[in-house]
């Protein structure tokens, strides 16, 4: 599979390590009589990188950047090079390579020339095929070709083929009309024409793999503007940004793209309007003086590079974020949208066609009773667009073939073409009669044998292809569960994605190792397979399968990251739950993975220390050699909540802190009030009444209290028993790993003006039992948690300082128990610190630390939870700079399994460590995951360095 709607299953591949090995397969698989594809980054969205016999993986070995040369603008690539990685080599100079689709993380160069690929600045700098020189060609049977401008080089008979279609190519190609989005076919055929120069490495632009291997090119690069404005201009609706992107190409722009409203989903930052231009300009003159000449309902020019990133992340991640549509008919998951797919992505019309095209095109979709949100390349009429085709049922298929052959007439009445940037593949080469007529395509054919007469590369596509609705991929899938899941990964692979530094966190596996099976869609992908039973036949039991899943760290970094929010976490505890039903699991799922039972019965034996004394000098079975376990506290967050509430104790050493923890509260500080039994089930205490400072009125009395804003000063107001509660979440890792997070909490949460309360005894979130995949367990846990806790905290907020905890409480926890409303309830009332301190005690000053901060966001954080909340925290309080993205890498038990500790540190290295390396002297080490402290305390400086959570080092302050 590739990023199409299409599945088919190869004989073999393989990875070949120079133009040598190239020729080599080439010739074994012509004398066997066996097909072969060449395939890049497999982002391909008609289908054409998919293939029966011999796919050829060029991203492996043959990915280097041969040369640079700045003074002539040149470089000589290896087909396998990701764009990225060029324009990297080139940015020191002030080159770029012009052609930039959205995929240029992970789209390679081969692929690029392949597609004919474009991206957003084609307005300027044109196709691929426009910023080619040279072309390094093996084909079928292993012959080699040096491509360029003239005959010399060229295959025998292409020539001669020319020559006698003459007036075929004048007059015929123009059924593409005549525009620089014309991909479709061989659409740059037309080159060879000798008044425009024979540009034979130009025709093989855009041949997707059907002609010959690329080993080797010659491209140009492009100056590259030195201060770029973007300016975004809001129209009333679709139709009338449409219409006026080709006014604007008078003014030179970069880019001119195009959006509906129906695709910006809670996106800041863009003026008023329900459609937008982005139009990049050279600089910030150039875009003011176009905003003024604009006719537009309202604009802004946006000059930050870090702004413009984010629009423009808008505009990138559409390819996946259109794929998700609410409600629908067609084939969901559990708790999203209806899904839309590929097949009609890439139409381009004329520009000045553009508007009347959009809105027949809109009405044909009504008409066919289907979805979909258009927006692109306006300025140069190129529109992509999903659909929510149904291609499961055979009446969905019917639909959808019906459907493409209305649009196919559609686009060819407006003098457009099928393909304006991602070629035909199987999704529409069988309407290319269409466009242009049965001679032009007649010549296609001919071409083609001049350079395969024995028809072995890449079969069934552009040339006598395959129908549009043979080898749909969801063909083979059962429908429901974890099918639907699994299916809607589709494929445009930004999981495969190395780019650093960035905030994201997928796929921190694929990162380290670079093989394909990391990734999350190449899991995605094994998983379908494993569903669909044809090749990987042993279904829940797969090897295959569980080794691919076995270094997912479950960091559900793929849950935000993944355009189309793919959920690998989940769909792995699934795997386990199935793969060890029955079975004698790992030892590390019921040591690890059974964790907040072990702790539970050492805290009920007052075991702590002989425990801490046996990890220190044996090694536990089930875990790495090269970990040691955290240190147990010697006496759990709840014991002390119950100690120092009943002895009615201000917060200090007096009433039990643990070393470390924060020192005496200021007056003012109030008894908790522990509404719950303690950890060891030594009896409920019940609620204690809360007093003052001077022992004052208790509950129901109006009580003094500071509000936090000053010392006596102005701001003061008296706090009475209307003040906010807060429910405090007792986790696993607070309760008997990290106490002094939790007291630090309530000093908080009480210099705040907020009540605080526990829930009953043993609650638990079920986190160590669904990373492990004991999902009936989990299940009965979180039933236990729910009639625990019933209806008395669910409608005050539940803080949670542990952000996995967190996670696994707003979204497993429904998932889990999909039938049960307390669920949902729970889940709605879960809160961050940062978040409870903002909703509930908006108006309070945290202490002014003014000092710079370094650490790692949890990953779950960042993919469930969201930071926005911490970083306006952390600003408040006078902590500057930015916390590293990427994963820590210990990931809860995934850092303590056996075979996991090199790729555990490997993750770390790449953000995380580095960044506590370039710390200034004197910074704060932030880290609220308990995992996360845990590898900074165990990697970092020899185990000197220690992070702390925020809740800790704004007690601290106080």
């Amino acid at each position: 599979m590739d990023a199409s709607n299409y599945r088919r299953v190869p004989a073999g591949v393989v990875a070949p390590r120079d133009a040598e090995d190239v020729a080599a397969a080439l010739r074994i698989c012509a004398d066997a009589g066996v097909p072969v594809v060449p395939r890049g980054g497999g982002t391909s969205i008609a289908g054409q990188a998919t293939g029966v016999g011999v796919v050829l993986d060029l991203t492996r070995h043959m990915n280097a950047l041969v040369s640079l040369d700045p003074d002539a603008r040149m470089a000589v690539v290896q087909p396998g090079l990701v764009l990225d990685r060029l324009r990297d080599a080139a940015r020191p100079y002030g080159l770029t390579f012009g052609p930039d689709p959205s995929t240029h993380s992970r789209c390679t160069l081969g692929g690029m020339i392949g597609n004919n690929a474009c991206g957003a600045h084609s307005v300027a700098w044109g196709t691929t095929a426009d910023n080619v020189a040279e072309l390094a060609v093996t084909a079928y049977g292993g012959s080699s070709y040096r491509l360029g401008t003239g005959w010399p080089g060229a295959p025998a008979g292409l020539r001669e083929l020319v020559a006698q279609n003459l007036a075929v190519l004048r007059t015929g190609m123009a059924g593409g009309g005549g525009f620089s989005r014309r991909i479709s076919g061989y659409g740059g055929l037309d080159a060879l024409l000798p008044e425009r120069g024979v540009q034979v490495a130009r025709a093989f632009c855009g041949s997707e793999g059907t002609l010959g291997v690329v080993t080797e090119a010659v491209v140009r690069l492009v100056e590259a503007p030195r201060a770029p404005a973007l300016a975004v201009l809001g129209y009333a609706d679709e139709s009338a940004a449409a219409d006026a992107a080709a006014g604007l190409l008078r003014f030179g722009p970069l880019t001119v793209e195009g959006m509906a409203a129906d695709l910006v989903r809670g996106a800041a930052g863009l003026p008023r309007g329900a459609a937008w231009l982005f139009v990049e300009m050279r600089d910030e003159g150039a875009a003011r003086s176009l905003v003024r000449a604009a006719d537009a309902v309202d604009s802004a020019v946006v000059t930050d590079p870090a702004g413009q990133r984010a629009l423009w992340r808008i505009r990138e991640d559409a390819a996946g974020t259109a794929t998700r549509m609410p409600g629908g008919t067609s084939r969901t998951e559990s708790g999203g949208g209806s899904m839309a797919w590929p097949g009609w992505e890439d139409c381009a019309v004329p520009p000045a066609r553009l508007g009347a095209y959009l809105r027949e095109f809109r009405a044909l979709l009504a008409a066919h009773g289907l979805r979909g949100t258009p927006y692109g390349h306006f300025g140069e009429g190129c529109v992509h667009v999903r659909i929510d085709f149904d291609l499961a049922s055979e009446a969905g298929i019917a639909r959808f073939r019906a459907f493409s052959s209305d649009l196919a007439d559609l686009v060819v009445s407006h003098g457009g073409s099928l393909s304006g940037e991602h070629g035909d593949g199987q999704a529409r080469a069988e309407l290319l009669p269409r466009m242009y007529g049965e001679e032009v395509v007649r010549l296609f054919g001919a071409y083609k044998d001049v350079w395969d007469p024995a028809g072995g590369m890449n079969p069934d596509i552009l040339v006598r292809p395959a129908r549009l609705d043979e080898n749909l991929r969801f063909a083979v899938l059962p429908g429901g569960g974890l099918s639907d899941g699994v299916g809607r990964c589709v494929g445009v692979a930004k999981c495969r994605s190395t780019d650093v530094p960035g905030p994201g966190v997928m796929c921190p596996s694929f990162r380290v190792t670079g093989q394909e099976q990391h990734s999350t869609r190449g899991r995605a992908r094994l998983l379908h397979e494993m569903l669909a039973g044809e090749i990987v036949t042993d279904g829940w039991r797969s090897t295959e399968v569980a080794e691919a899943l076995d270094l997912c760290l479950a960091c559900k970094g793929c849950r935000s990251d993944c355009p189309v929010g793919v959920d690998m976490a989940a769909y792995k505890a699934e795997f386990l739950h199935h793969h060890w039903a029955g079975r004698i699991r790992p030892l590390s799922h019921y040591t690890l993975g059974g964790l907040p039972a072990w702790l539970r019965l050492i805290a009920a034996l007052r075991a702590a220390a002989p425990a801490n004394a046996v990890a220190r000098h044996f090694r536990l079975p089930g875990l790495t050699p090269q970990r040691t376990l955290p240190p147990l506290a010697r006496e759990p967050f709840t014991r002390w909540w119950h100690r120092a509430g009943r002895d009615a104790q201000p917060f200090g050493r007096s009433a039990g802190l643990a070393p470390g923890s924060p020192g005496p509260a200021p007056s003012g500080a109030l008894p908790v009030n522990p509404r719950a039994s303690n950890a060891d089930g030594a009896g409920s205490p019940g609620a204690l009444e809360e007093r003052g400072p001077e022992r004052g009125p208790a509950r129901g009395e109006a009580a003094g209290r500071c509000c936090g804003k000053g010392r006596g000063g102005e701001g003061c107001r008296p706090q009475g028993p209307d003040r906010p509660r807060v429910t405090l979440w007792p986790d696993t890792f607070t309760e008997y790993l990290s106490p002094q997070t939790g007291q630090a909490a309530v000093r908080v949460l009480q210099a705040a003006g907020l009540a605080v309360d526990l829930p009953p005894a043993g609650v638990c979130c079920g986190l160590t039992y669904i990373s492990t995949g004991r999902l009936d367990r989990a299940r009965k846990v979180l039933r236990r948690t729910l009639d625990a806790v019933g209806d008395a905290h669910v409608h005050e907020p539940v803080l949670v300082l542990e952000p996995s905890c967190a996670a696994a409480l707003r979204t497993d926890l429904p998932a889990l128990l999909p039938d049960d409303p307390r669920a949902e309830h729970l889940a709605r009332a879960v809160r961050t610190f940062a978040e409870t301190l903002e909703e509930y005690a908006p108006h309070w000053q945290p202490p002014r630390l003014d000092r710079p901060a370094v650490g790692q966001t949890h990953c779950h954080q960042h993919a469930v939870l969201g930071d926005s909340a911490d970083r306006r925290l952390r600003e408040r309080a006078g902590l500057s700079g930015e916390l590293s993205g990427g994963c820590c890498g210990l990931a809860g038990n995934f850092g303590f399994e056996p075979g996991h500790h090199e790729v555990s540190v490997a993750c770390a290295e790449e953000q995380l460590l580095p960044a506590l390396r370039a710390a200034p002297p004197g910074a704060a080490i932030l880290a609220d995951g308990f995992s996360c402290r845990t590898q900074i305390a165990q990697l970092s400086d020899g185990g000197t360095r220690a992070a702390r959570h925020l809740a800790e080092l704004l007690a601290e302050g106080l």
